[in-house]
């Protein structure tokens, strides 16, 4: 009896405590805590979230000590420490137990933790735990697990999510008691990220080598955009095949050619403006040495008479073949058609420098032109211009997105799972951060 009187005399305690608290705004915060402000843009666009947030270091003594005013940094954001009904972070505490759905190990999460502070009938407590956890968990749907220096030749960045939104979800999600719905509002929306689901939730446990192989590859759809948008073009490295998706449905496939093993293709979103119909070859410096002095190959001098550079004029033997993809990004990486195209009937096809040699791709552009109803680019007349052996670039009404990905796994709508080759060996580095039982890390703005 006085065990359990003293229980009962704590669940009091906490509902005082709680009710006292609940009737401040969902947005109460310590004294010393500040209230959020939007953060500041970024002097890089690749940044993808703003730097994390320390505390104000105290004031040097003497004018002389001061940075000139240019100079002095902005004052950090700090946002305040939400109050948790016990029921919400009850539901979180059951979404993390349940996590293992979307390929990530509830462990990773510390649900122990935050159901120890759900016992505690602490309120404070319970807000910085459950805090802790919704921040870690929202950040890892939005990005994925595996750090960015795991990901190696990934260089396709995800806005998704930053310090603000992230707050301004957690805050919402507490005033409308709808955790769960907020969190599953992060995950990825293409469906081939519900197919690698339903695949993982029907494969046995004890194969693991496919489990891990559908949990690494579900963890690389979270390093992408949440929506990859209406009409895109996208390329798996990994399947050697090149997709025109609209509004989810594939209206566009063929084959791919890829960079070699010595020459990986980067991963990577870059906007598609136009095309080059009869381009020239412009040789990048790195592969210089194999064409220099070679019979076909222009020098391109400067005004001091000297040799910057070599470009292969357009024709028959010309690299690119009849027309490229004008798609501008710092890796000089494009889709482009072959004077090889024998090479597209071989099984493994990572055979290029890093740019994605794509069949059949003036049919491609033709697709594309027809879809936006120009009547300056018919098929006719891409047609008379490739007749003409003239360069000429040929520009779409509006861009479009252009994706070069690496998934090793993929599943059908029927559950059915395709494994295609690791060709980068990329595979194992990714399994290893994705299963890595690390300390807890810090919230996502930190990442």
């Amino acid at each position: 009896m006085k065990k359990n009187g003293l229980a009962m005399g704590m669940r009091v305690k906490f509902w005082v405590t709680f009710s006292a608290l609940s009737a401040l705004p969902v947005a109460w915060a310590t004294a010393q805590t500040a209230a959020p402000v939007p953060a500041k843009p970024q002097a890089k666009p690749a940044a993808a979230q703003p730097a994390a947030a320390q505390p104000v270091a105290a004031q040097t003594q003497g004018a002389a000590a001061q940075p000139p005013a240019s100079t002095v940094p902005p004052p950090p954001v700090v946002y305040p420490t939400l109050i948790w009904h016990p029921r919400d972070a009850q539901d979180l505490l059951t979404f993390i137990e349940q996590i293992g759905s979307e390929g990530l190990d509830p462990a990773d999460y510390d649900p122990a933790g935050l159901a120890m502070a759900l016992r505690s009938g602490d309120p404070l407590l319970l807000a910085k735990t459950a805090t802790d956890r919704f921040n870690r968990v929202s950040g890892d749907l939005a990005f994925g697990h595996v750090p960015r220096a795991e990901r190696d030749g990934w260089h396709i960045p995800d806005r998704d999510l930053n310090r603000e939104r992230q707050f301004l979800l957690m805050r919402a999600a507490l005033e409308q008691h709808r955790v769960p719905d907020s969190l599953r509002g992060l995950l990825p929306t293409h469906p081939q990220y519900r197919d690698l689901k339903n695949a993982l939730s029907t494969t046995p446990r004890d194969q693991t080598a496919q489990v891990n192989r559908l949990r690494l590859n579900l963890d690389r759809w979270r390093w992408l955009p949440r929506d990859l948008g209406e009409k895109y073009i996208i390329v798996n490295v990994p399947a050697f095949y090149v997709a025109l998706v609209e509004n989810g449905v594939t209206k566009w496939r063929q084959r791919a050619v890829a960079g070699a093993i010595k020459t990986p293709t980067p991963m990577l979103s870059v906007m598609a403006t136009g095309v080059s119909i009869n381009p020239s070859w412009f040789v990048p410096k790195s592969i210089e040495p194999e064409v220099r002095g070679k019979p076909g190959y222009v020098p391109l001098r400067g005004k001091d008479g000297k040799i910057k550079g070599w470009r292969q004029p357009p024709g028959p033997n010309n690299a690119l073949g009849e027309l490229k993809f004008v798609m501008y990004n710092p890796h000089n990486i494009y889709l482009h058609d072959t004077n090889a195209r024998s090479r597209f009937n071989s099984q493994i096809r990572s055979l290029s420098h890093g740019c994605i040699r794509t069949q059949n791709v003036v049919d491609l552009a033709k697709t594309i032109f027809a879809e936006e109803g120009n009547p300056a680019w018919t098929a006719e007349k891409i047609d008379a211009v490739l007749a003409s052996k003239k360069t000429v670039q040929a520009d779409f009404a509006k861009p479009i997105p252009v994706y070069i990905v690496y998934f090793s796994t993929a599943a059908s709508t029927d559950g059915k799972i395709v494994n295609y080759g690791d060709v980068y060996k990329r595979d194992p580095k990714v399994l290893a951060a994705l299963l890595d039982k690390r300390p807890p890390r810090e919230t996502v703005a930190t990442r």
